[in-house]
């Protein structure tokens, strides 16, 4: 037999019972205490009042006088019956200074001992007390009837105890209907209080709100991607450690608006939007970032949640793989020329015509082997040689011709620092030369021309300023010392003077859009740069097309490699 134990109650609910309780308690405590109250001060004020009543009898002078005659009784008996109908009071007691009672309310009492203590009215005192005599208990009070000095009778005066519960039972009811109703109102607003902290809660016990805590927490820091959750009014509402790692922002951060983190405005506009966001890139100054948004559900705006992914080097490897399947295709495109051409060899061969057979084949080989030797004579350092013999071969099957500028040189092998890997350069110029020539493509005399050396310029001498280009920022330490320089002009139509600035933003692009996507490579080819601390200029080429030109400082990639920098 399977044995269920009850669910604890929700919070909600605890709360509920426990201010019920509360307010039970106190309003209780609070009648309890005015009631002993309200019968404490109705006694003191009964004791007053008989007090009063007492000593305007004995100072009256018809009562002295009537103590002289020699039946007291015959006068006295009437005037008390008199006070006790006018004054409210339960009995009024006249006697000799021995006790035996000229008056009271029962006939038969009278000419009886007097139940109580008289021994301080006798001595001249008045006083109160609290005694049960022939009517029940009774708050009374006795004060002595003087004459000349000499104490010649005793006035009681007194109220029944019954008498006074009741006139503070009829207090204690109206308490209890103001207590009665001050509870259901408490317990009505009670009520509403937590059937709002119900909903609020989904009904979760204290326990069950503990582990969410503690799950949310434990999940919130192992999860590598960054999370961000923004409230109504876009402020931070919660960042793991990821999502302040990718954005880059430290210190406190919740409570600020997002507009005030310093993002990159594509990035900060994505998340200011109340649209939903799905697997959109952008970029920050050394990262590539997927980021998706989604609102929170519910009535009202509560605000949006974000998660960020880190695929900068997913990018570059995607980079990569685009120029692989470039120099695939072009090395398929060259051994279908080579088959055709080897094929004319054989053919000359056939038909016996041998010494222009070896001409052919020779004059092929020198041109491709005049091309390779000027790429390596231009450029000697390996990745960006082999960079740019892929691409011709691109641009050639495009109709684009891509020629290495006379200018290019002094770029050996060995001289670019660790801090500025291959990877980069294949970003930066690849993306500049695929550009190119998507804009030269189609125009007369296509032709890209391509351009990289290393330049030293003379230290600025005192009040030189420090440059800024279009599109890019101060150029940190390219001011004076070696730089290597990145050239790519093209025949097309060029850049619109007016989009200087909009062409390097992520998502601006002049051509139709792929399913990727465009308007990424230059976006990328900015933020290579200035990672390395390098300028980025759009202008027009000789040709009346763009000319872009990435410059980077080698002294800055040093010191970077020296300071552990990251590149």
């Amino acid at each position: 037999m399977r044995i269920r134990f009850p669910r604890p109650r929700s919070l909600a609910g605890q709360l509920f019972a426990m201010q019920a309780v509360l307010i039970a308690v106190l309003v209780a405590g609070y009648a309890l205490f005015t009631y002993v109250s309200d019968r404490s001060q109705a006694e003191d004020a009964a004791g007053r009042q008989a007090m009063a009543v007492a000593m305007a009898v004995a100072d009256a002078p018809s009562v002295s006088a009537a103590i002289h005659t020699t039946d007291p009784t015959a006068q006295l008996q009437p005037y008390a019956v008199r006070v006790m109908r006018d004054t409210g009071i339960d009995f009024v007691t006249i006697m000799n200074p021995q006790g035996i009672r000229w008056t009271h309310p029962d006939t038969g009492q009278i000419g009886k001992p007097f139940l109580g203590h008289i021994d301080a009215a006798v001595q001249g005192e008045s006083f109160t007390e609290t005694y049960t005599g022939t009517l029940g208990p009774s708050v009374r009070a006795v004060t002595p009837i003087s004459d000349n000095g000499r104490v010649i009778g005793l006035v009681s005066a007194g109220i029944r105890v019954d008498a006074i519960s009741q006139r503070v039972q009829e207090q204690v009811t109206a308490l209890v209907g103001v207590a009665a109703g001050a509870l259901a109102i408490g317990a009505v607003g009670t009520y509403v209080v937590n059937a709002r902290l119900r909903r609020h809660t989904h009904g979760m016990n204290a326990t069950e709100l503990s582990h969410m805590h503690d799950y949310h927490q434990a999940a919130l820091h192992a999860v590598r991607e960054g999370l961000l959750m923004l409230d109504g009014q876009y402020r931070v509402a919660l960042i793991n450690d990821g999502g302040r790692e990718l954005l880059g922002v430290s210190g406190e951060v919740v409570g600020r608006s997002v507009a005030d983190l310093g993002l990159p405005a594509p990035l900060t506009g994505a998340l200011l939007s109340a649209a939903p966001r799905v697997d959109e890139v952008h970029l920050t100054a050394d990262r590539v970032l997927v980021i998706n948004t989604s609102p929170v559900s519910g009535g009202e705006r509560r605000g949006s949640v974000v998660t960020l992914r880190d695929v900068t080097e997913l990018q570059s490897l995607m980079g990569e793989l685009d120029s692989e399947r470039g120099f695939t295709q072009a090395l398929r495109s060259q051994a279908h020329e080579a088959a055709n051409r080897l094929h004319t060899v054989v053919s000359l061969i056939e038909l016996g015509r041998a010494d222009e057979a070896v001409a052919f084949a020779t004059a092929e080989l020198e041109l491709a082997q005049a091309l390779t030797d000027q790429v390596v004579a231009a450029v000697s350092e390996p990745v960006l040689a082999a960079l740019l013999l892929g691409k011709t071969a691109q641009a050639n099957e495009r109709g684009v011709e891509l020629e290495v500028s006379q200018e290019s040189g002094g770029l050996d092998d060995g001289l670019l620092p660790r801090a500025l890997p291959a990877r980069d350069l294949v970003t930066i110029l690849g993306n500049l030369i695929d550009n190119a020539v998507d804009a030269a493509q189609g125009s007369v005399g296509a032709r890209v021309t391509v351009a990289v050396f290393t330049e030293t310029e003379p230290e600025p001498g005192p009040g030189a300023g420090v440059g800024t280009s279009a599109g890019g920022r101060a150029g940190a330490g390219a001011g004076s010392g070696a730089e290597l320089v990145l050239r790519v002009a093209d025949s097309g139509a060029g850049v619109d003077p007016a989009h200087a600035d909009l062409v390097f933003q992520r998502g601006y692009s002049t051509k139709p859009a792929g399913p990727g996507g465009r308007g990424l490579g230059l976006a990328l080819v900015r933020q290579a740069a200035h990672r390395h601390e390098g300028t980025l200029t759009v202008t027009q080429a000789p040709d009346g097309g763009a000319l872009f030109e990435v410059r980077l400082p080698l002294r800055s990639a040093a010191r970077h490699t020296a300071t552990g920098g990251r590149a």
